[in-house]
Formats: C-alpha cells, structure tokens, sequence
C-alpha cells in the first residue's frame, strides 16, 4: 500500500514519529493509501528548512522565481489527468469535475501569480516639496497554509502560489481528508527544481500540524480555509502574536428568488449551486427563499431537475454526482434529513447509501 511521505527541505521523508493515518476512498470506503501522522517536530524541521531558504529564494531576481512557478504550472497541466483521477478517488467528486475545473485552475493559480509577480506597481506621493512618500513590497518571511478538502489542489494552490510568488517560503498543511493531490504536487516542485526549503508540506491532523503552523513564532503568517469553530481558535493563537491571518470560514448562502426572474434559469442555477461537487463548496446554495405567488411551481420544478441527477461511481464520466467525502459527512448529512422527516419534511426515496458514498437506486 502506498505511502504518502511530507516534503521538508527538497526531499520526501517519513513522520519522525513514524506513524500513519489510514486514507480513504470514500466510493467505496477502503482504505487505499496511509498518510503521515505528523506532529509539530516535523513541522519545526519544515520552519528551520523555510528559515534557511527564505534569504536566497526573497532574493532571487523576480523572473528566475516566476519562471520556476511557470515550469511547476506545466508539469500539473501535463500530468492533468493522473492529478483528475487522483483527486477524484482521493475526494468522491466526479472525475470530468477534477479533470474540467479543479485541476486546470491549480494550473491557473501557479501561472496567473508567476506572471502577476513580474507587473508589481508601487505608489508614490509628493509632500509638496519637502518629500516623497513611496511604497515598497518585501516578503515577509514564512507563512503557513491549511487548506481544506473540498477543492483539494484548487484551494492548495491558491494559498501557495502567492505566497511563493511573492518571495516567501511556505509551510503548508493539506486536509488529511484529502492529501494525494497534495503529495504528487511535492513530486512535482523537485521535478520543476523548486530549490530546497522553499515550499515544505506537511501531512496530518489540524489539531498536531495545523496547531503547530499557527503558534510557531517564526511563521509570521497563516492563510486558512475550513470551519469556523477552528478559524476561532487560530486567531485565538495568531492575534497575540500579531500574524497575519486570512481565514475564510464557514457560511449559509441562500438562494433568493424572486417571482420576475427568469425561470428556468433560476431553476437550473440553484440546482447547480445545490448540488455541484455534492454541494461541497463554499458556493454551495444551502437555502432557498422564494416569493410567495410562484413557491409551487418553483419547488416542482426544483424537485424534478433534481430527479435528474445521476450519482454513482465518482470515475464514470456519465454520473454527476459522486461520493460524499467521508464517512462522518455521509453521517451528517444523513442526520438532517432524519431531523427534517422529524419535523415533519418530505423527501425523495431514491437514494441508498453504501460505505461512504450516495448511489442512486
């Protein structure tokens, strides 16, 4: 079984603890591959390896990065459909999904900041005629990246790419939910000669790595994305010590129609919004207020669209709908729709569930 391995100053290494956490593939729920059970001894390794690359690489001419960025870019594009795959039995989403829009916009991401890199403006204001204000960016050093496990590489390298572009090194932590992707973007930054320390990935639990990324004194920022219980304790850990934080936290986005929009169109984007990636984004439409005078017919032909939809096995391009991502969310989900039939809702009886995943009857 394969063996996922942190990436810590240039090179594939094991847990110092020498532990593993099992990874799922939540279609069929087996475990197929284990992943580093990390703490915060290999995350102070990553520190000192992004500590000792930070003086070389903030130095570097602009263009010699961008060019590095650009390469890593290429390699993601040309492995394209290893890195679809990957993510679709690492994650449960349908595999035209990852192939269509999460992998391509990872390959964005790295492009779209190595080429913004070399445009940087700066501003300067005249004092009359006693002096110039002016501006200067500078890296600031090394910032931590926690990503979620909805949009693995998406999220991933929309945290990293700036980061890096930018001049700074990166200690990055993806959702052990969801590592694969994660793992094959570290076989990939050797391959494009990201130089040593640069970019260090480390594996595991929120509550070891992620803990550790956030209080370590010399990561002097954190990017993360996930729920907002946990986006309260980083600032807990990161305001004292005066981090900059961008945190992008949980929601409840309604739908709001009213009875002068166009219908069909209404129809069809809630549904989308509803259930795209098993409504397992951020963008997800997770409530539905509609005008009065035209509720009926929107809710059937809501429910009819919805009827539509194909779900099973997230690698044939054919269905839709793929796995829910884990056992504990196919578990949540399952708890609301007991609590609505509780409280008196209805819902459609087409859909059975097998290990982790949703499959229509």
């Amino acid at each position: 079984m394969q063996k996922i391995q942190n990436y810590i100053n240039g090179k594939l290494t094991a847990p110092l603890s020498g532990k593993y956490i099992d990874n799922y593939n939540p279609a069929t729920g087996q475990v197929y591959s284990l992943i580093p059970d990390s703490d915060e001894q290999d995350v102070a390794l990553a520190v000192i390896a992004a500590e000792a690359a930070f003086p070389v690489w903030s130095a570097m001419r602009t263009e010699e990065r961008s060019a590095l960025l650009i390469r890593l870019s290429e390699l993601i594009e040309k492995h394209l459909e290893r890195f679809a795959v990957a993510e679709s039995i690492d994650n449960g989403k349908p595999v035209w999904l990852a192939r269509t829009v999460d992998i391509p916009r990872a390959v964005s991401n790295f492009h779209f900041y190595a080429t913004a890199a070399l445009h940087m403006s700066t501003e300067a204001h005249a004092m009359g005629d006693i002096a110039i204000n002016y501006t200067v960016r500078t890296p600031i050093g090394i910032a931590g990246c926690i990503s979620p496990w909805n949009l693995p590489l998406y999220l991933f390298s929309w945290k990293i790419a700036p980061a890096l572009a930018s001049g700074n090194c990166v200690v990055a932590k993806p959702s052990e939910i969801t590592p694969m992707t994660a793992f094959m973007l570290s076989e990939l930054a050797i391959e494009a000669g990201i130089p040593p320390g640069v970019l260090n990935i480390i594996h595991g639990h929120g509550t070891k790595v992620g803990k550790a990324i956030v209080a370590h004194p010399k990561i002097q920022a954190v990017s993360f994305t996930g729920g907002t219980k946990t986006g309260e304790e980083i600032s807990r850990i990161a305001a004292p010590m005066f981090k900059k934080l961008s945190l992008e936290l949980g929601g409840k986005n309604p739908n709001i129609i009213f009875a002068d929009c166009d219908f069909d169109k209404a129809v069809k984007t809630t549904v989308r919004s509803s259930f795209s990636n098993q409504g397992e984004i951020c963008l997800c439409g997770s409530r539905i207020f509609i005008e009065r005078s035209i509720y009926d017919k929107f809710k059937s032909a809501f429910v009819q669209e919805v009827k539509k939809l194909k779900t099973g096995d997230p690698l044939d391009d054919t269905n839709w709908l793929g796995a829910i991502v884990s056992k504990p969310h196919m578990e949540k989900i399952l708890h609301y729709i007991d609590l609505s039939k509780h409280e008196g809702g209805n819902y459609f009886n087409r859909w059975k569930t097998y290990s982790f995943g949703w499959h229509s009857q």
